[in-house]
C-alpha cells in the first residue's frame, strides 16, 4: 500500500469539508440573486428584492438623495423594511402583489429539491470517509468519491435552474424587475461545485489499486491493497 496513501486522503477530505461548508452556506442563505425595479423620477424610496432556495425576501429601500444617473433600485445594503415570504415571489410596488407564475414557482422548488439531493450525497460520502478511516476500510473511499462527485453536479444543476428562474423573472412582463445581480449565496454555490466535483474525482484516483511501476510488472504481481 502506498504509505503517502492517507495523507493524500486526509488533505483531499479537507479541502472536501470546505466544498461542504459552501454548499450548506449556499443552500440555508437567501442572497442568491438581487433584483432591481426601475427608479421613479424624484422618489425617495424603492422595492428591491434579493431570494434563494426557499424565500424571497423584498426591502424598502430609502434613498435620501437619489442621483438622476441611477437607474435601478440599490444597493441592498442600504437600510430599509424587510419582508420574506417562502415560495412566494413578489412585484415591486405599494400593494406588494404576489407574483402568481406557477413555472416561476416551479422553478424554485425545482432548485431545493435538486439542492436537497446534493446536501443528501455530501452527507454519504461524509459518512463513508470517515468509516474508512476505521480499520482501513478503504473499499468505502469509492463510493464516497462517487457521492462527493454527485453532490457537485447536484449544485451546479441546481444554480444552472436558478439561473434560468432569475432570467425568467427579468423577461417577465407581469414583473417590474429590470435588473439583477448574482450575490454571495450564488458564489458558494458554484465555489461548491469545484471543490466537490474535482476533489471527488482526486478521491477516486487516490481510491484506485496502484498500477504496475514497471513494464514487466503485471497487475496480478502488484502490491496489493490491506
Amino acid at each position: 500500500m502506498d504509505e503517502s496513501k492517507p495523507l493524500k486522503v486526509r488533505l483531499t477530505f479537507s479541502v472536501i469539508l470546505v466544498g461542504i461548508s459552501l454548499l450548506f452556506a449556499a443552500v440555508v442563505t437567501d442572497h442568491w440573486a438581487v433584483l432591481s425595479p426601475s427608479l421613479e423620477e424624484n422618489t425617495t424610496s424603492c422595492e428591491a428584492a434579493h431570494f434563494g432556495l426557499w424565500r424571497l425576501c423584498t426591502k424598502r429601500i430609502f434613498m435620501p438623495e437619489p442621483s438622476p444617473k441611477e437607474k435601478s433600485c440599490g444597493p441592498i445594503s442600504l437600510p430599509g423594511d424587510h419582508n420574506c415570504s417562502y415560495f412566494k415571489h413578489f412585484t415591486p410596488g405599494e400593494t406588494s402583489e404576489i407574483f402568481e407564475v406557477t413555472t416561476q414557482k416551479e422553478y424554485s422548488i425545482s432548485a431545493a429539491a435538486i439542492a436537497i439531493f446534493s446536501v443528501g450525497f455530501a452527507i454519504m460520502g461524509t459518512i463513508c470517509v470517515l468509516l474508512s478511516f476505521r480499520k482501513k476500510r478503504d473499499y468505502l473511499l469509492k463510493p464516497a468519491s462517487m457521492f462527493y462527485t454527485f453532490a457537485g453536479l447536484c449544485i451546479i444543476i441546481s444554480v444552472e435552474v436558478m439561473r434560468q428562474s432569475v432570467k425568467r423573472m427579468i423577461d417577465s412582463k407581469e414583473t417590474a424587475w429590470i435588473k439583477y445581480s448574482y450575490s454571495w449565496s450564488f458564489a458558494c454555490a458554484c465555489s461548491a461545485f469545484v471543490l466537490l466535483f474535482v476533489c471527488g474525482i482526486a478521491l477516486l484516483l487516490i481510491a484506485l489499486p496502484r498500477f504496475p511501476q514497471n513494464p514487466w510488472e503485471t497487475c496480478m504481481d502488484a502490491e496489493p491493497e490491506h
